[in-house]
């Protein structure tokens, strides 16, 4: 397992990609990443981790500060190259970025996603599932056992 996070270069791997898109809010979102890195361990597979160790909150979020432009096109770098997007909303937070992604990636079959409930708009995202046919599973254990599965087979 190889862990990439923002802003470094994604290697050149046949390895599976696994985007980790979710919630990241902080000092609000668990570090549910680290769980996802953990569980991956050994098996061969690239995660694509946005959680920046160096964010810096003083940051404009501008299309015109180059930090923050370049997190966001590194994310949707990362989302295209990706073979499963496994996406996390932490009841805890708005995700607003995740659902902006969801949409993005609703019809592109890579989406695997854990929308617990208490999550604020869990009924939207539940819809979406059901529209594109979107795998949806009610806990972030349960959709990395998914993609790990995936992955075994590959």
């Amino acid at each position: 397992m190889i862990e990439i996070k923002a802003p470094q270069t994604l290697p050149d791997s046949k390895d599976a990609k696994i985007f980790l898109a979710g919630s990241i809010e902080m000092d609000t979102a668990e570090k549910w990443q680290e769980k996802v890195a953990r569980a991956f361990a050994g098996k061969p597979v690239v995660l694509i981790n946005p959680r920046r160790d160096a964010w810096n909150n003083s940051w404009s979020q501008s299309e015109s500060h180059p930090e923050f432009r370049k997190q966001v096109e590194w994310e949707l770098d990362g989302l295209a190259a990706s073979d499963y997007i496994l996406m996390y909303f932490d009841p805890n937070t708005k995700a607003p970025i995740t659902l902006l992604e969801m949409g993005i990636y609703a019809a592109s079959g890579k989406l695997f996603i854990s929308c617990p409930e208490g999550f604020w708009r869990k009924g939207n995202v539940d819809i979406v599932c059901t529209r594109y046919g979107i795998p949806r599973f009610p806990s972030l254990e349960d959709v990395v056992a998914h993609i790990a599965a995936l992955v075994d087979k590959r």
